[in-house]
């Protein structure tokens, strides 16, 4: 016979017999909060969560508004360690690739002297990020003076970091970026910041930089500014100055719009709306939106707004390339877009070749979504607005047809009628040396 199992049994032989004590009398409410925990589903959960982050926030805002001050360099969102070091390990552009030229064959000079009487005679230069701090510390100080640079009132130890940032800034080629400069995307004062260290004066490459890491780093009003204020005049003054864009730049443009929205807002809409946009400018951005997948709906909106605009010419080039992207529009956008159209009916303008050529690619994409006073309208439009290449161009091609099915056809007949040629060129010749 076995022998009995003692009465007293401690579950946990390592502890005292106070402790033990303890735990038995915390054992059934711990099992009643297991039971209560297991009845939360994960929706709950998650809404919990959320709700308690926004009274964060929102404890973390009323703090910064009660001092300002103390939150200067408060992060607001730390960028990921992968990215960071995806940032440092920029090797450079290749000196082949200085400058991308590629658009050059599709600048037509004919079609450009037609579009400038389409751009703005009295547009004034392009705010940038320097103007902005400028006219913001003017505000404030009276004493201000358009002379010397202005600089926000900081600490002079920011204002020292920040400025010796900017001069690395300016001749940076490849490698890490100083880490104060990865700091100031989440700085609340982030644009005076940005401000000490001379954007306007930036390497091409270290514009490129910034751009990725503003890109990933600022909400999207955030990125807005810095794409309109920084990126977008900086661009604008590169094709201007060398008549094609830095292929660093380029890059640039095409990182930027990993924010659809904020590119849009802080360079496409203000370009189109500046009345200054010419032809080289038009295809090379337009060119970065061809390449680069955007979503529908931002396209949409895209295509909404510049139908609205005021016709400047080079509008109807981003109107033709987000149209031949072949998304499914709603009806509010193409509708939009045929009123645009349809404006011009008793306009007395030559209207330029590219004009002609995104109203027939508007009509070849969204012909069946159209409604028959839209359809009425556009054929009244059509018989209205000629040009003369346009007018040429179907007879031009059906000569070549012919000339090509002559050749399949019959094409020894052909070939006797080329030598016959020949013969009496050579005829002509011999009695024009006699």
């Amino acid at each position: 016979m076995g022998k009995k199992r003692s009465k007293y049994h401690n579950p946990q032989p390592f502890l005292a017999d106070d402790d033990a004590a303890s735990s038995k009398k915390r054992s059934k409410p711990a099992k009643h909060h297991q039971a209560e925990e297991k009845m939360i589903s994960s929706g709950m959960s998650s809404k919990i969560l959320k709700e308690a982050l926004l009274q964060q926030k929102e404890i973390e805002d009323e703090a910064r508004d009660e001092n300002p001050n103390s939150s200067f360099f408060a992060v607001e969102e730390e960028p990921a360690k992968d990215e960071e070091e995806d940032v440092d390990d920029f090797a450079g552009f290749d000196d082949t690739q200085s400058h991308f030229g590629g658009y050059e064959e599709e600048i037509d000079e004919e079609d450009e002297k037609l579009l400038e009487a389409f751009l703005s005679k009295n547009a004034g230069p392009e705010r940038t990020l320097a103007d902005v701090i400028a006219e913001k510390i003017k505000e404030k100080d009276e004493q201000f003076s358009s002379e010397v640079r202005p600089l926000p009132k900081l600490d002079t130890s920011i204002i020292d970091l920040y400025k010796g940032v900017g001069k690395l800034l300016n001749r940076y080629t490849a490698g890490k970026l100083p880490k104060a400069f990865k700091h100031i995307p989440s700085v609340q004062h982030w644009e005076e910041v940005l401000y000490l260290t001379e954007p306007e004066n930036w390497s091409p490459n270290a514009v490129y930089q910034a751009t990725r890491i503003f890109a990933s780093n600022l909400g999207g009003k955030k990125a807005e500014r810095f794409y309109r204020l920084v990126l977008f005049p900086r661009v604008r003054e590169d094709i201007q100055k060398n008549k094609r864009l830095h292929f660093a730049l380029y890059q640039t443009l095409k990182k930027s719009l990993y924010k659809p929205a904020a590119f849009f807002k802080g360079i496409l809409f203000p370009l189109c709306e500046s009345g200054t946009c010419n032809l080289r400018e038009a295809v090379i951005i337009g060119s970065i939106i061809e390449k680069v997948s955007i979503p529908a709906l931002h396209s949409s909106v895209a295509l909404l707004k510049l139908a609205e605009m005021e016709y400047c010419g080079t509008t109807s080039y981003f109107i033709k390339i987000l149209l031949d992207k072949k998304y499914a529009l709603p009806y509010r956008a193409v509708d939009a877009v045929a009123a645009h159209f349809i404006r011009f009916i008793e306009d007395t303008r030559i209207m330029p070749v590219i004009w002609h050529q995104s109203l027939l690619t508007f009509v070849q994409r969204y012909k069946n979504q159209l409604r028959k006073e839209d359809k009425d309208s556009l054929k009244t439009l059509i018989e209205n607005q000629r040009h003369k290449l346009v007018r040429a161009l179907p007879l031009i091609l059906l000569l070549l047809l012919l000339f090509l099915l002559s050749i399949l056809l019959f094409p020894n007949f052909l070939q006797n009628c080329l030598i016959a040629f020949l013969s009496k060129c050579r005829l002509l010749l011999r009695l024009a040396e006699s």
